[in-house]
């Protein structure tokens, strides 16, 4: 059954339990909410008009501006990165050039948006206009501006973190780490950073590192985007390519480990992320794909390297356009019965009470793949779009969380756990058990108690994304069933963390004890600048280890070749 346009919302009773069933929103009130103010600004400011619009050199001084301003969190590009929303591809096409202006000048602390009112205003207009010349990512690529010399290096002098909070100068492969709810700072025990990456080339002579016995290779370079990693059940490779919007197939492996073949299975998509073979099992039938604002599926069978038929939708989600997280996982129980998708927020802590962009979002939902009406399955998780999956052990989902940011250096941790059907998480009210957000303050007591602490707790910013179950034979036994996740990095820690992939030990039972290990370090360079940036994890049919890494537009493999 596809859904109309009316999607759904989350309902809470009087004591904002979940909600049993989906309930449909009017169409009209779905424009309300898809018309909703950009960040409440005033009609005036809605109205306010650029007085440098078109003009060449007010762009080029605003290309300055931005590289010396905005850079580190938007990006070199213009494409954002964390919670910071992309400002190219369409992006700003509803709002007008005084909103933008507005928000520049206003700023959103709780959203990590920094207040510019301290630049003169012909300085934030000049802003505004290079930001209206970017249009397209394409032409982000041409116009991008320079990354400055000094970027973040001085950020580098902070003393060593307090155990167990680390950085990427104490990532070593093989270096364990646990975070329990006791190690916790107060809010605000510290400041809130603004420290996104200005990405450099990899050097020659960089390489990302392993432990012992393992061996890193070069799987596939000169990509666009890489993000999720599928592995099909005839032992084919799918990779989302967001950006370009599209998928890819890589099939076999070459002596000197390359793909023996490579493929576009389907192209012309928006920004699609998540990748599932349907049903279960050797012989799937389907390819489902999720985008920020659709789940679609192709026809596929085994062996397929392009797709043989055209998107059939299954299902709308909610997208606010400019707004959020972007990325949507999808997933299958094993029994083929019900499909998962993770929506992110769209914000760092709004309140969905009084927000309506954050209506039906911060949520994994639910349905019969055949007849699709998303129902809410677990709720209060702010942003678990980068990573859900099934334990092939016990059946029980899992997930991969962004938590929120700006209460301090060491808060909130982002965590992976296993999901409990109709469990709520906590988010924006409380976090990691019953810890208010002091930015809810008073709000929602009845929800305390109810605030599920997750499984494994990671260094606050990390950005936790795509994990996969190691199933392989090639990895020494104890490997056998463990997580293994990528950490995209943070944009928002005095020193980096995350900019990783880390083991998470389910010691042959299908369960965590609370501790992961370091895995494949190394795409941070000593004097703080980043190379590359983990994002989806599988595992190829000959148990080596695949990731993609959006940073450097690579694919690794990390095999085992130790005793």
């Amino acid at each position: 059954m596809r859904m109309s346009k009316r999607g759904f919302v989350r309902s809470f009773a009087n004591s904002h339990a979940l909600a049993a069933a989906s309930i449909l929103l009017p169409t009209a009130l779905l424009a309300a909410y898809v018309n909703t103010k950009f960040h409440d600004a005033p009609a005036s400011a809605q109205a306010a008009k650029n007085p440098y619009a078109g003009q060449e050199e007010a762009a080029q001084a605003g290309k300055k501006l931005y590289a010396r301003n905005c850079l580190s969190c938007h990006g070199e590009l213009g494409k954002g990165t964390g919670n910071t929303p992309s400002l190219v591809d369409g992006k700003l096409n509803s709002v007008t050039p005084g909103e933008v202006f507005w928000f520049i000048t206003r700023g959103d602390k709780d959203n990590g948006m920094p207040a510019w009112a301290s630049l003169p205003p012909k300085q934030r207009w000049q802003i505004v206009t290079y930001v209206e010349s970017l249009g397209t990512s394409q032409a982000a690529q041409e116009a991008s501006p320079p990354l400055p010399p000094d970027i973040n290096t001085s950020k580098l002098k902070a003393p060593p973190p307090t155990p167990p909070f680390t950085d990427f100068r104490y990532q070593k492969p093989g270096t364990f780490h646990k975070i329990t709810v006791n190690d916790l700072p107060q809010p605000y025990a510290a400041k809130s950073a603004f420290n996104s990456p200005g990405l450099v080339a990899r050097p020659e002579n960089v390489w990302p590192s392993a432990p012992a016995g393992f061996k890193v290779e070069l799987y596939g370079a000169g990509l666009d985007n890489p993000r999720t990693l599928r592995t099909a059940p005839n032992g084919d490779i799918f990779l989302a390519e967001s950006d370009p919007g599209r998928i890819r197939v890589f099939r076999g492996l070459t002596a000197a480990g390359k793909p023996a073949q490579s493929a576009i299975f389907v192209s012309g998509l928006k920004q699609p992320y998540g990748l599932a073979f349907y049903p279960p099992g050797p012989d799937p039938q389907w390819l489902y794909v999720g985008s920020a604002a659709e789940v679609v599926r192709f026809p596929y069978h085994n062996g397929d390297l392009q797709a043989s038929g055209s998107p059939q939708h299954i299902a709308d989600l909610p997208d606010r356009g400019w707004f959020g997280h972007r990325t949507r996982a999808v997933e299958f129980s094993r029994d083929g019965k019900r499909m998962f998708v993770a929506v992110g927020s769209a914000s760092n802590v709004d309140d969905p009470d009084t927000t309506p962009r954050e209506h039906d979002r911060a949520d994994i939902l639910a349905c019969d793949p055949e007849n699709c009406v998303l129902r809410v399955y677990a709720y209060g998780i702010r942003n678990a779009g980068g990573g859900i999956a099934v334990n092939p052990q016990t059946s029980e989902l899992w997930c991969s969380v962004n938590e929120r940011d700006a209460l301090g250096d060491n808060l909130v941790p982002d965590y992976i756990t296993h999901v409990q059907e109709g469990g709520f998480y906590g988010w924006p009210w409380w976090y990691i058990g019953a810890h208010q957000d002091p930015r809810h303050q008073g709000k929602h007591p009845e929800l305390k108690d109810k605030v599920i602490v997750p499984d494994v707790l990671l260094q606050p910013h990390n950005a936790s994304l795509e994990f996969t179950f190691y199933q392989g034979r090639q990895f020494p036994a104890e490997y056998k069933g463990d997580i293994f996740a990528s950490e995209h990095g943070s944009w928002n820690k005095v020193v980096r963390v995350g900019y990783e992939v880390i083991r998470v030990p389910l010691h042959q039972t299908g369960h965590a004890s609370g501790e992961y290990q370091d895995f494949l370090t190394g795409f941070v360079l000593p004097d703080g600048h980043v190379w590359g940036r983990p994002v989806g994890v599988t595992v190829a049919p000959d148990g080596s280890l695949l990731v993609s890494d959006d940073g450097s537009n690579s694919v690794w493999r990390v095999s085992y070749t130790g005793k």
